[in-house]
């Protein structure tokens, strides 16, 4: 008699593999925004917009149809239709139902898109995954001699293959539409906000002068028509406009555009950014910024490199006049407090923070930006010795606002501090919303780490060994451990329970970031410290003040390619490190031909590839640790299973129950 085999049996056949659009099925907020469906339709409209930057097109038109869809329709060139020769798939069908497959991914000379938002290569794959119905309708002439072409799409399946007859006389001559049935169960509402979608419309139009992008309505026969021919400034002078008191200017703005040539040394030709900037004495600012005509409302490394080639040429020109008072240090948030701008950069390989593209991630834009926005604006200000005392004078209020607020909070810290731990490598500031302290893993990472770090703002705090487990401990007894009475006087808090209402007026850093191997180890002492601070200074974590610094797990090297110079890539995990293979083997690389090594410990990084891929606000990833939609009591439970010492059977129940849902770093 046959056995007969458990449900819960781990076999051959438990591995399922998913192919085509089925990972974007299931888990849908890893590739796009799940509030509503638009930024699905933006991956659309990001393509009509590649093909306005190249120079092919003059008009995007984006229609709200009244049975629900929307339809994107350009004038560029129109998808290829004709079989891809390695595939012998229509490429119109590859773009439409593979991940990782565009005209993106070829940046070399002659590629079909030297600079585009696109990198991922997800994009209109993602669209088509989560819509009912999608019909493409293209105008291109092909080998046969058809101009026009049709096929549609149903839930991400092929359900009307290619249709190719000869274009219609009074047709158009070349283009793309495209209309999307947007599938409601994958969003929390299928209600696109009009003003989201009104605003990228019209950014679309201002970073695109002399295209004409229109947004209609079928239902109700209404339509706005923008077409901007003065770009940026434009843009800037009616959002200021908008703003509280009339965002009225300090000084004229300063505009600027500058872009790599053939011949520039460390850039790709054609990378740059163009900018224009206000300074604004009262009322909000305005800040807008875009790679390749993606909106990035998280900034990122383009909006850093701004702001240092603002600081640097403001603090020169400061420095050049002798305008600093005595005892007064400027900083590039006194410069930035007050500045208004709209940036739209040109990156020829950019890396965003996921795949929105919320976030660039480059490391290289800061320096791209900072190089060419500095040099003319020092020049603008030397030219205008008037304005430049002007803006001088602001800069050097906000930086003595700065310096009173700080002066109060000392008042109230002054008696009774206790002494500050031998081995905290303290930091030079004690303004709250700067200061950092990094606590490290290991005495010899805490050395590259004091070596790494800007002195200026960030202190290091290095732990020995791993820290006790503190969740059954009464915060009477925890100063009798060495490490966590050392973290309690560095971070400047006492000790408090949940719902407490501690004194935080003592508080030395504003970010205190948890920086640990990225192992098993690592995690370990991540969850010892995580347990410190929720069951002793929940209020830190309430506030936001605790972070987890995310170092990476493999460095890759490659080599120069074209204009590229030699590249070293960072990988938190084996996902990353494959996605950069991929990449790099789009690129035209050979597999073998770049080399991976993996950090065994944060020890084994110098000070250099720390500050790089860790330490630096401007390139790092930080994970914030915020307690979300959250339930004490139901929390605490589950902590108390996790960490009690008396729960071992009740943790062995639960990870039988739920080791297979683990991925084993092996």
């Amino acid at each position: 008699m046959a056995t007969k085999k458990p449900v819960s049996d781990y076999s051959e056949s438990s591995i399922r593999v998913l192919k085509g659009l089925e990972p974007v099925k299931q888990r849908p907020g890893m590739y796009t925004r799940t509030e509503n469906p638009l930024h699905i339709i933006q991956e659309v409209i990001d393509n009509a917009s590649d093909e306005a930057l190249g120079g092919h097109c003059k008009n995007i038109i984006v229609t709200q149809n009244a049975d629900g869809s929307i339809t994107v329709e350009d004038d560029g060139r129109g998808i290829p239709v004709g079989l891809h020769p390695e595939e012998n798939v229509p490429t119109v069908e590859i773009v439409f139902t593979r991940l990782h497959a565009g005209g993106k991914f070829d940046k070399g000379s002659g590629g079909a898109y030297a600079f585009s938002g696109g990198l991922h290569g997800v994009g209109v794959s993602v669209t088509n995954a989560l819509s009912k119905r999608l019909e493409i309708n293209v105008w291109r002439k092909d080998d046969n001699g058809n101009g026009y072409h049709t096929l549609a799409f149903e839930n991400g399946d092929l359900v009307e293959p290619l249709h190719s007859v000869p274009a219609p006389r009074d047709g158009k001559k070349s283009g793309t539409r495209v209309t999307a049935w947007p599938d409601p169960k994958y969003f929390d509402s299928s209600v696109i906000s009009q003003v989201e979608l009104q605003r990228l419309l019209r950014s679309k139009a201002v970073l695109l002068p002399g295209v004409t992008v229109t947004l209609a309505n079928a239902k109700t026969g209404d339509s706005q028509v923008w077409k901007y021919d003065d770009g940026l400034r434009g843009y800037l002078v009616e959002a200021l406009a908008q703003t509280t008191n009339g965002g009225e200017t300090l000084i004229p703005m300063f505009e600027g555009a500058q872009f790599a040539g053939p011949d520039a040394e460390g850039f790709a030709e054609g990378e740059g950014a163009a900018w224009v900037v206000a300074w604004t004495e009262e009322g909000a600012v305005v800040r807008e910024s875009y790679v390749n005509l993606i909106p990035t409302p998280n900034g990122g490394t383009h909006e850093s490199g701004l702001r240092d080639g603002l600081f640097g040429a403001v603090k020169n020109f400061v420095e050049l006049h002798s305008l600093l008072p005595k005892g007064v240090k400027l900083l590039p948030e006194d410069v930035f407090a007050r500045t208004s701008f709209v940036l739209s950069a040109k990156v020829l390989d950019p890396q965003f923070q996921g795949q929105i593209k919320e976030r660039l991630n480059s490391r290289d834009a800061v320096r791209l930006v900072s190089t060419f926005s500095k040099p003319p604006l020092e020049l603008w200000l030397n030219q205008h010795i008037d304005y430049g005392k002007k803006l001088a004078e602001l800069v050097i209020k906000q930086a003595q606002s700065r310096l009173r607020s700080l002066q109060k909070v000392e008042k109230k810290k002054s008696s009774g501090v206790a002494v500050l731990p031998g081995k905290l490598t303290d930091c030079e500031s004690t303004d709250v919303t700067r200061t950092e302290l990094f606590l490290v893993e290991g005495d010899s990472a805490g050395g590259s780490a004091k070596m790494g770090r800007d002195k200026e703002f960030q202190a290091i705090l290095p732990l020995r060994g791993k820290v006790l487990n503190s969740w059954e401990t009464d915060k009477d007894r925890l100063f009798a451990n060495n490490e966590i009475h050392d973290i309690a006087v560095a971070i400047g808090v006492d000790p408090h329970h949940y719902g407490d209402q501690p004194d935080l007026s003592g508080l030395r850093y504003g970010k205190i970031c948890i920086l640990s191997d990225a192992d098993v180890d690592g995690s370990h002492i991540q969850v010892l410290l995580l347990t410190l601070f929720f069951r002793h200074f929940p209020a830190l974590i309430q506030k936001g003040h605790i972070c987890v610094a995310r170092p990476p797990l493999f460095r890759v090297d490659a080599p120069a390619r074209g204009k590229k110079p030699i590249q070293k890539l960072y990988a938190l995990d084996d996902g990353e490190l494959l996605a950069i293979e991929d990449k790099l083997r789009k690129d035209g690389l050979k597999p073998g031909s770049w080399s991976i090594s993996r950090f065994k410990g944060l020890g084994e990084m110098n000070a250099e590839q720390l500050w790089e891929t860790t330490m630096n606000p401007d390139t790092r990833r930080l994970l914030p640790v915020a307690l979300g939609d959250f339930d004490h009591s139901a929390s605490s439970a589950r902590f108390n299973m996790l960490m009690g010492k008396g729960e071992a059977a009740a943790r062995r129940a639960w990870i039988e129950e739920h080791g297979n849902e683990v991925e084993a770093d092996i």
